[in-house]
């Protein structure tokens, strides 16, 4: 079962219309909407004017699969090297595995391809997606299950139950309309982990696949 064909999303829009209900970032006063949309157009025309190889991943990604949440960041996977050669993006913070940085009125998360699963995904589950303002290299269904499969353990261990909560509705969503291969998707994901949180992945996959189930007979789909 797959969602009805949808326009293609609007990444600008979407991250004004999240900035403007975020009541923590609200200042009274609206950011110009033609400067924020020339801002998104122009990231996308100079990573590609560059040739810099990326991967839109995270919230604007997933919305391109299914309706979802609002929100503020442009989520790339991406590598140092790429990041260098970007000196527009002000870099704000950077750890081995994660960055952070603004262009011009936009925040960039980064996951750094120096992890391994970040840069599996790069190199297997990607493809030329189209959007409004171009066509972008997106992590297909599959790509976006794997990082947040890859992210829920450590979730767990930080007691983020927030996150917890929308990565796996994410993921049960994308398995609901896409119904991928989960034991693919396991076996694929066990070496990049360690076995305790790959013992936690499949409890979870267990649940999601168990809360399906029943919506499915309870809704009679």
């Amino acid at each position: 079962m797959t969602q009805p064909t949808q326009h293609p999303i609007h990444i600008g829009k979407i991250v004004r219309h999240a900035m403007l209900f975020n009541s923590q970032r609200w200042q009274g006063e609206a950011r110009a909407m033609d400067d924020l949309l020339q801002s998104v157009e122009q990231l996308f025309a100079l990573l590609e004017e560059r040739k810099l190889p990326y991967v839109l991943v995270g919230g604007i990604a997933l919305l391109h699969y299914i309706q979802g949440r609002n929100t503020e960041d442009i989520d790339l996977i991406f590598n140092v090297a790429a990041l260098q050669a970007i000196p527009e993006i002000e870099v704000t913070y950077q750890s081995p595995f994660f960055a952070r940085g603004t262009y011009k009125d936009l925040q960039i998360d980064f996951l750094l391809s120096k992890n391994p699963l970040f840069a599996h995904v790069q190199k297997h589950h990607v493809s030329e997606q189209p959007f409004f303002e171009r066509k972008i290299s997106a992590a297909t269904v599959n790509g976006l299950i794997l990082l947040k499969l890859y992210a829920l353990p450590s979730l767990y261990r930080q007691g983020d139950f927030t996150r917890v909560g929308l990565y796996e509705n994410d993921i049960a969503t994308l398995m609901f309309y896409y119904t991928p291969s989960l034991q693919e998707l396991l076996h694929e994901l066990t070496p990049f982990v360690s076995p305790q949180d790959m013992s936690a992945t499949t409890e979870i996959v267990a649940e999601l696949e168990g809360r399906i189930a029943r919506f499915r007979r309870t809704s009679g789909g």
